[in-house]
């Protein structure tokens, strides 16, 4: 799934326990607070796929203001 410029992908850790990986669309690294990240493995562990999924874009909506002014510094 692509949301806000990231691909999420959802996985299972266990029986029953989803994460979720977001990265840039554009396979450059995701760079906050000028750590340079190729991808994030986000969250806590979910009962399904959907619920990591919804995690995963609130990280990216909270994360954009500093991905977007550390990409501007870098």
């Amino acid at each position: 799934m692509i949301y806000g410029g990231f691909e999420i992908q959802s996985f299972e850790a266990g029986r029953g326990l989803w994460h979720a990986r977001i990265q840039r669309t554009d396979q450059q690294p995701v760079v906050i607070d000028g750590l340079s990240f190729p991808r994030l493995e986000i969250g806590f562990a979910w009962s399904d796929p959907e619920a990591a999924i919804a995690d995963a874009k609130a990280h990216i909506d909270r994360l954009m203001p500093r991905v977007a002014t550390s990409q501007l510094a870098a």
